[in-house]
């Protein structure tokens, strides 16, 4: 004997999507924004992506050499169908730290966000150029 699933679409459309619901759950837990680093002569840029992110959800913080960025990120979509109901909501927070070069001017860093991406302004510090000499080596 054999047995036919008779269930309408809908009856079997939730269980389908749970697997994939579920991963994306564990995925926004680990959400780390994509970010590029440049210098240029008198500084170093990062942009980092945060579409979604308001700024009042962004924290930058400085501890020694290494900058903190914090944050949380919500967002949601929702999908209506003829014979199903999908609502997802995507949120978690993010974090990234970033390593200051030796020649970063930390008491001057700035950072503005606009059109998703925050964009850290690292100036150099203008040291005079290291001196130069020769050791010699002497005998023992």
């Amino acid at each position: 004997m054999v047995e036919t699933n008779t269930q309408p679409l809908s009856a079997w459309w939730p269980n389908i999507a749970d697997p994939m619901r579920r991963l994306g759950a564990r995925v926004a837990d680990y959400f780390s924004p994509a970010s590029d680093a440049a210098a240029t002569d008198n500084a170093y840029i990062v942009e980092v992506e945060l579409p979604g992110v308001k700024e009042e959800d962004i924290t930058i913080e400085q501890h020694g050499n290494m900058l903190l960025l914090k944050g949380h990120k919500n967002a949601s979509r929702e999908e209506e169908g003829k014979n199903y109901y999908f609502s997802e909501r995507t949120y978690g927070a993010f974090s990234r730290t970033f390593r200051l070069p030796a020649d970063a001017e930390d008491a001057s860093i700035e950072a503005s966000v606009k059109d998703g991406v925050l964009t850290l302004h690292i100036p150099k510090r203008k040291e005079a150029e290291a001196s130069k000499r020769q050791i010699p080596i002497g005998k023992k």
